[in-house]
């Protein structure tokens, strides 16, 4: 079993509207957390010609970091992956906002990843 959640982009919060960017998925059988992005500038754009691109690509550079653990991750390195994928999926207010939380089965989790990268963002 697995869960996931869809990261996406809502660049001017008060019209609601966002592109799909990445996805996180967390197997705690398999101890494993992970993010795949995918930033489509041009779908952005259309949405707010003004967006601060390298300012969202960062956002989701950070959130593969926190994932992946390793110095690059902060003090978020040294919790296990249950706790980081916790923190990632908590809802917030910024330009790069978590989805709900969704659950699947599967024996991959990285490999899962990759398909619903390709089936929900890409």
């Amino acid at each position: 079993m697995f869960e996931y959640a869809l990261l996406r982009v809502v660049p001017r919060v008060e019209r609601g509207e966002c592109v799909n960017a990445g996805v996180l998925v967390y197997c705690r059988a398999q101890g494993y957390v992970g993010a795949r992005t995918h930033l489509d500038t041009a779908r952005l754009r259309a949405l707010d010609p003004a967006v601060d691109v390298p300012g969202v690509r960062a956002a989701l550079d950070a959130v593969e970091h926190v994932c992946a653990g390793g110095p690059a991750a902060g003090q978020a390195a040294g919790d296990d992956a249950g706790r980081r994928f916790r923190w990632l999926v908590a809802p917030r207010s910024t330009i790069v906002q978590p989805g709900p939380v969704h659950t699947g089965l599967t024996t991959d989790p990285a490999a899962e990843a990759e398909r619903l990268l390709d089936l929900l963002v890409r």
